[in-house]
């Protein structure tokens, strides 16, 4: 397979296949620098054709929460007492400066996640 910029979806399956032949190259090696720049052009492609958006902030909290092996009582101290710290996982009250802050220093989620809008919680209708 000669090495082009991926453009097609034929392009991209086919340096997947080209990927996966090489993967286990041994470093600085020519399988190895072409197995280098395939993942990077591939990691081009799919950052253009597949974005990811960036998770909400609460369901960050709750994720990193969970990788730790915490529940949200661990947020008490970090973002005030329990009552605040229902309101901002219940979306009632958005995370604050200081919170975002604490938050990014004691369970180390990127302050770029934390800083952005939360989804809406839903709301009850009234009858």
């Amino acid at each position: 397979m000669k090495i082009k910029p991926i453009r097609t979806n034929v392009d991209y399956e086919r340096a997947l296949r080209e990927i996966q032949r090489l993967w286990g190259a041994k470093e600085a090696s020519p399988e190895g620098d072409r197995l280098d720049v395939l993942a990077t052009l591939v990691d081009a492609y799919e950052n253009e054709h597949f974005p990811i958006d960036p998770p909400d902030p609460i369901e960050a909290i709750r994720f990193r929460l969970e990788q730790q092996g915490l529940d949200t009582s661990a947020l008490v101290g970090v973002i005030g007492g329990r009552s605040r710290v229902y309101e901002v996982m219940q979306r009632k009250r958005a995370l604050s400066l200081e919170m975002i802050r604490r938050l990014h220093e004691r369970f180390g989620i990127p302050a770029e996640i934390l800083i952005r809008p939360t989804r809406a919680g839903r709301r009850r209708r009234a009858a």
